[in-house]
This record gives structure tokens, C-alpha cells and sequence, in this order.
């Protein structure tokens, strides 16, 4: 299983996380191309190579072309993600670390999570910051995350609503049951876009996991210190041991996962379509409508959500909340998924990612992602179809490369 690793001995942050996957070999220019595909304006992104305490680092700068002057809800961050031609797993990913970050405010401020305002993190900035850290993590193939104890700094920092210690509320209550340290480095170096990423990923906190490594990257900090590399440091690998039993790859094992149902007859479709986007928004891995047959012959629909077994009570509370329904019934099941990874190829249109499905190591599936064969298609006036067998093409060419 490919499994990226967060090596935060001096804390993480969203454009630090960005660096450390190009340095990891997220592709430059195939991460710039696809941030395109966010349809958001007013920003520009670079990356250069920088050293910090004699390390080499890549420095991701994102830089306004326009200031902004006002705040965004969670419903307008989720919302840019949604509408996006971005894939599905970079917006899921993207659209559940908000998620994760408007919950932790709406906790430290004793708010709904639909009235929290984002300031700090509100900022197209922190949206490229975190969307394009999703589209890195795919990139780099990446399906399991994990993480060291985190450094968190010392002393006090200035926020929206005055100083305040480090860590700071928000970044407290996301790190909450994660391993955290100090010493006496000054200054935040634990940002709540770098908390949330780790906090909505990570599978687990603590020493590194047995793995074939593959690559490393260092992303580097604003702020330098003397004798301290404020970098992030990540590694991405095959896992040695992931649970599997001898002999056992990771396609082979099975997942348990959690079901969220309800049967509804008296709903619009319009509300039905804003339950799967919401559902989607906060984890779900999968959402859809069944047509059914209920009670007294009325024709209605069944409403059911695959999650995570920690997203079950979001999910149950969303269906309570947006559905007429009276009661949701929730169930475990167990999934068995290919081992996936997203391969970029070159084509005459320009280049596709082709999502890879394995089993046992073996290519069974490669599908090239519909939104960019069909932006392909489009800037080269020639049908969808012909885009989507030339990244086909492409990817078979590969060969051994790939397979």
C-alpha cells in the first residue's frame, strides 16, 4: 500500500506540505495544471528550491494577484471544491479537511459549523494550499497516511481574534488525541491548515511504519531559524506491514466500512441532490438513490451512504437533519478495492491522468480521468473519445513502467 508519512519535527503547514510533495516528486507542472481545473482566480504559484539550516528545500509561494476583503463559510469553500472539474478523490479529500477544520472552530467558539467565518485559512491561499496538496497525494499515488508526534513551537501568536498561546484553539482542538511536543523554538510552527491536513488523513500518529522507500521531500517554512531546519519532511513508500497477512497484498484484504440508510417518498430531488453533495463534502465514500416500492404502493427512494465507521454519526445526523425522514438505520459491511494509483501519460492533446486499478500487483483497470480528456477534447476541437484512446495508448505504451 502506498503510504505517505508526515515527519513533523518541525511542525506542518499547507504551503510547507505542498513543497514537501514536490520535492517528493509530485510533478510540478502536471499539480500547477490541474490546480487550473479549481476555476479560481487572483493567485499565482511557483516553486523554488531554498535551504534552511543546510538542507535543500522546495519553497512553494503562492502569491495574490488581488487582495480579498471578505470572508468565506464552509458552504462556500466546499462549494468552489465541488463545482470544480477536479477529480473525485482530490475533491472529497480537499472538501473533508475543511470540513474537519469549520468543525473544530465551531467547537472552540460554541458556534453551528455553518456560521464559522474562515479568516486565516479563508484566503484563496489556504484553498490552493490544501486542494493542491490533495492533487500531490494523488499524483504520488498516495492511500495511507501517517504521521510523527507533532512540534507545535512555543510562545504566543497574533490571530483575528487577538494572541493567543501556541498552539493556538482551533489547532489544539484538531490535534486533539494526536501526540504533541515543545521546545524552545519560538513561534507557530503547527499552522490550522497543517493541522487539519494531518488530523483528517492520518491513520495514526507516532514512529515511522515499516515500508520500502520510495521517495522523500522537504517542504519548506516562511520564517528561518538558526541551527533548525524549518522544513516538513515527507516519505512516501510501499508499506512493509499494513495489516495484511502473510503473503496477503492490500488488494486482498478486506475493509470494514459503515452503511447509513433511510427510505424517503415525500422529498424533492433538489433536496436529494444537496444530501449526496453534503455527503460527499463531509467523508462519505460513496452516496447514491435507489427507486423503491414502500408502504401503501407509494413509489419513494432509498437513500444510502458508504463512510468510515468514525462518519457515522455525521452521516446519520446529516440524513435526520436534510430528510423528512423519522429514523436512519446504519449497518457494517466489508469492501474489497483494487490498489490504486493516478499515472500521468503524455499525449498529442497534452497530458491525462489515467487512474491505475491493481490487483496483486497486476493492472486490471486504467480509466483516463474524464474532466481533463474532456478539457483536451475541447481546446483541441476533436471528439471526446479520440482524447480518451490516446491516453489509453499512452498508458499501454508504458509498458513494465507502469503494469
Amino acid at each position: 500500500m502506498r503510504t505517505l508519512y508526515f515527519d513533523c519535527f518541525a511542525g506542518i503547514s499547507g504551503d510547507m506540505t505542498l513543497g514537501a510533495l514536490v520535492g517528493a516528486g509530485a510533478d510540478e507542472r502536471a499539480l500547477t495544471e490541474r490546480l487550473a481545473l479549481l476555476d479560481v482566480q487572483g493567485y499565482e504559484i511557483s516553486f523554488e528550491e531554498v535551504e534552511r539550516s543546510g538542507i535543500s528545500a522546495t519553497r512553494a509561494n503562492v502569491r495574490l494577484t488581488k487582495d480579498e476583503h471578505h470572508h468565506r463559510h464552509l458552504a462556500d469553500i466546499r462549494g468552489i471544491i465541488l463545482r470544480s472539474r477536479l477529480g473525485d478523490l482530490v475533491k472529497e479529500r480537499a472538501a473533508r479537511i475543511f470540513t474537519r477544520l469549520a468543525e473544530a472552530e465551531a467547537r472552540v467558539h460554541n458556534v453551528a459549523v455553518e456560521s464559522i467565518h474562515f479568516h486565516e485559512v479563508g484566503a484563496v491561499d489556504a484553498i490552493v494550499d490544501v486542494v493542491g496538496a490533495c492533487i500531490g497525494f494523488e499524483l504520488l499515488g498516495v492511500e495511507r497516511f501517517e504521521a510523527s508526534a507533532l512540534h507545535v513551537g512555543s510562545g504566543t501568536v497574533e490571530m483575528a481574534h487577538g494572541r493567543f498561546p501556541v498552539p493556538p484553539p482551533a489547532v489544539a482542538e484538531l490535534l486533539r488525541g494526536a501526540p504533541l511536543y515543545s521546545t524552545d523554538i519560538r513561534g507557530e510552527l503547527v499552522t490550522p491548515t497543517g493541522a487539519a491536513i494531518v488530523a483528517t488523513l492520518c491513520e495514526s500518529f507516532g514512529p515511522m511504519p515499516t515500508m520500502r522507500l520510495l521517495s522523500t521531500g522537504y517542504g519548506a517554512g516562511a520564517r528561518e531559524y538558526k541551527n533548525f531546519p524549518n522544513v516538513l519532511r515527507v516519505l512516501v513508500g510501499e508499506s512493509e506491514s499494513d495489516g495484511a497477512g502473510a503473503g496477503e497484498s492490500a488488494a486482498e484484504r478486506d475493509e470494514l466500512l459503515t452503511v447509513v440508510e433511510t427510505n424517503v417518498d415525500d422529498v424533492s430531488p433538489q433536496v436529494l441532490g444537496h444530501v449526496l453533495e453534503q455527503a460527499l463534502a463531509r467523508g462519505a465514500l460513496d452516496c447514491y438513490l435507489t427507486h423503491v416500492q414502500m408502504k401503501k404502493n407509494r413509489p419513494g427512494v432509498l437513500v444510502t451512504i458508504l463512510c468510515r465507521n468514525e462518519d457515522r454519526e455525521a452521516m446519520l445526523d446529516l440524513l435526520l437533519a436534510e430528510t423528512p425522514t423519522l429514523g436512519a438505520r446504519s449497518y457494517t459491511v466489508r469492501r474489497r478495492a483494487l490498489e490504486r494509483e493516478a499515472v500521468t501519460v503524455e499525449t498529442e492533446f497534452g497530458r491525462i491522468a489515467v487512474k491505475v486499478g491493481r490487483l496483486r500487483g497486476r493492472v486490471v483497470s486504467a480509466t483516463p480521468e474524464y474532466e481533463e480528456c474532456r478539457e483536451a477534447a475541447l481546446r483541441a476541437g476533436v471528439p471526446l473519445r479520440e482524447v480518451q484512446e490516446a491516453a489509453r495508448a499512452a498508458f499501454s505504451s508504458l509498458g513494465n513502467k507502469s503494469a
